[in-house]
């Protein structure tokens, strides 16, 4: 059964895409920490990160840190942190989340947005990349 991060990359549930090549997918959280909030993902579903092949694995990272990049080109924020914790949904996944302190990074502190502006802050990522 696919995972739901599979059922995005498939268009089978929306989401707010930011960028995709070939292997891998990134769009922005639903239930973010910041402003921001986005998620890379590898097409192919994995459940453990440390289970990815190695060049998998790396070309993950260098997707995750293009998309970091274009975050920081648009959302003012000290640094941008990365988390992987794949617990949630069985399909690995890295965290970019833009932050200004500490509870950012937490996964208790959680900020509302709405369409509009979840459509429009992935325009500026996208137009950053």
């Amino acid at each position: 059964m696919s995972t739901l991060f599979t059922k995005i990359i498939n268009g089978e549930i929306p989401s707010y895409k930011i960028a995709e090549d070939e292997n891998f997918f990134a769009f922005l959280d639903i239930n973010p920490n910041a402003k921001g909030h986005t998620l890379c993902i590898p097409k192919k579903e994995e459940d453990k990160v440390f289970d990815l092949e190695e060049n998998t694995y790396l070309e993950l990272m260098r997707f995750s840190r293009k998309v970091a990049k274009a975050l920081e080109k648009t959302i003012s924020c000290k640094r941008v942190g990365i988390a992987v914790i794949g617990l949630e949904v069985p399909h690995v996944h890295v965290h970019l989340i833009p932050l200004n302190n500490m509870k950012e990074m937490t996964f208790q502190h959680k900020i509302s947005m709405s369409n509009e502006e979840f459509e429009a802050l992935a325009s500026d990522i996208r137009s950053n990349l």
